[in-house]
Order: C-alpha cells, then sequence, then structure tokens
C-alpha cells in the first residue's frame, strides 16, 4: 500500500474516533484508532524532552496509563528506548530472559500490570522528537509489516497533532489543533516546521532542541499554531534574536 493511501486511511480512522467523542481531534483519538485498528490492548503517549519533566498525555485504560507511569518514573522501558535511540522498541514478548535482563524492573513491573508485548515508537519531526506512542498487548504479539506500517503512520499523525497542540496554562497539551486543518498538506506541514526550526538553529545560535523550544513558546505566548509562525519564519516575517525580542517584518527583510 502506497504510503499516501496508508496515511490517508489512519486519518479517516482517527477523525472518525474524533467524531464519536464528539470533540475535535486529539492524541487521545489516535491512540484509540490505534487500539481499535492494530491486535494491541491499549496504547499511550508520552510527551518526552531531553531539556524538561516528561510526562503522560494520554492513554486508553488503565494497563496503559501504569506502563507510561512507570516507563517514565523508572527510566526504562521501551518508551525510554525509544525516544533515547529515535528507532522504533518492538518487544513481542517481555517474559524472554533477553527483555528481563534489559529492563530489570520494568519487566517484571509491566508484566504485574497486565502487559505481555509493547511497542514504542518515537513521535519525530527531522530532529524534533516531543515524545512516544506506547501499544501494549496482554499476549505474547508480534506485528506483522502491514500493522507496523500502521502503528507508524499513527505515531506520525501524532507528531503532527503533539507538535501543534495549542498549550494550556498549566502547560498540558490540549487537544483538537488539526479538525479546522483538515489533514491537508501533512507533509509540507511537517517540512514548514522542520525547516523554521532549522532557520532559528542559525539565528539564535542555538541547537535543535531549543530553537524548537523557542518557536513554540513564542507560539504559545502570540496565541498563534505552530504551523503559522513556523510559515512566517520560513517566508522571513518573522525573525529571532538572541539579543532582542523577536521581530515581525511584514515587509519580509
Amino acid at each position: 500500500m502506497r504510503s499516501d493511501s496508508r496515511s490517508a486511511r489512519i486519518q479517516v480512522l482517527v477523525a472518525e474516533q474524533a467524531a464519536r467523542r464528539g470533540a475535535r481531534v486529539g492524541v487521545v483519538d489516535v491512540c484509540t484508532a490505534a487500539v481499535a485498528a492494530l491486535p494491541v490492548g491499549g496504547a499511550g503517549v508520552s510527551a518526552m524532552s531531553k531539556t524538561a519533566a516528561s510526562h503522560p498525555l494520554c492513554s486508553t485504560d488503565g494497563i496503559s496509563e501504569q506502563l507510561e507511569e512507570l516507563q517514565l518514573t523508572l527510566g526504562e522501558g521501551p518508551c525510554v528506548d525509544a525516544f533515547t535511540q529515535g528507532s522504533a522498541v518492538l518487544t513481542p514478548d517481555l517474559l524472554t530472559g533477553a527483555m528481563q535482563d534489559r529492563w530489570a524492573v520494568f519487566a517484571d513491573a509491566a508484566l504485574e500490570a497486565g502487559a505481555r508485548a509493547v511497542f514504542a515508537l518515537p513521535l519525530q519531526m527531522g530532529a524534533i522528537s516531543p515524545g512516544v506512542l506506547d501499544l501494549y498487548a496482554s499476549v505474547p504479539t508480534v506485528l506483522d509489516a502491514e500493522e507496523l506500517a500502521d502503528a507508524l503512520a499513527f505515531a506520525d499523525l501524532a507528531t503532527l497533532l503533539l507538535l501543534d497542540a495549542r498549550i494550556d496554562e498549566t502547560g498540558a497539551p490540549v487537544d483538537g489543533v488539526l479538525a479546522d486543518r483538515g489533514f491537508e498538506d501533512l507533509g509540507g506541514y511537517r517540512a514548514e516546521i522542520d525547516q523554521a526550526t532549522g532557520i532559528l538553529t542559525v539565528q539564535l545560535g542555538v541547537g535543535i532542541d531549543e530553537a524548537f523550544v523557542r518557536l513554540r513558546a513564542y507560539a504559545y505566548t502570540q496565541g498563534r499554531r505552530l504551523a503559522d509562525v513556523a510559515a512566517d519564519v520560513v517566508a522571513h516575517r518573522l525573525r529571532f534574536s538572541p539579543d532582542t525580542e523577536t521581530k515581525r517584518t511584514d515587509d519580509g527583510t
């Protein structure tokens, strides 16, 4: 199946979940749709960062909620490894000796919670990684090639939702950011945010993580979508400076 056809199908599944909730599309809908489409029992998303405290964002059931909390509390597990390595960590059976050795504390705790298989997929856009999508099954499970491709497509959509999420005053992402976008041109949307972040690394003389934090902080303080701010940066309508306030230049200078 072509990747664009797969992405379109996944977007429909997620939008349908949001419609059932009677709310705008959010990462919780990605989790719910993934559970319905894949041979897993639950899903969860955690926001993760190298420079700030990580925290669970959503989960579909009690077991997935425990898994998110366990990994962030213990500092080990598939979720932590996926974020650190920047690649999917697929664990068909936590009961194997290798998994027991790899995550001595987490493996036992996860098994006790009711999870037998865990699949952790990093949420990534270029060099930016805002979190991880975790899927679990209560029995030993292997995702075939099609199922894994679908899982990655769910993670891709979760990335876009999380990056463009508005932040409330407590710092928690608010669901409902792509409903009025209609999921249009997601590839271009990803590329523009990534490009803007790269531009800010030069303008501010900072690393990619700090540049993205500045980009998102500006969007929050101005009450604007991240994608709209990124578009202004790429078009040179907005320039960030390490020494002065961020300036908007409507003439493109």
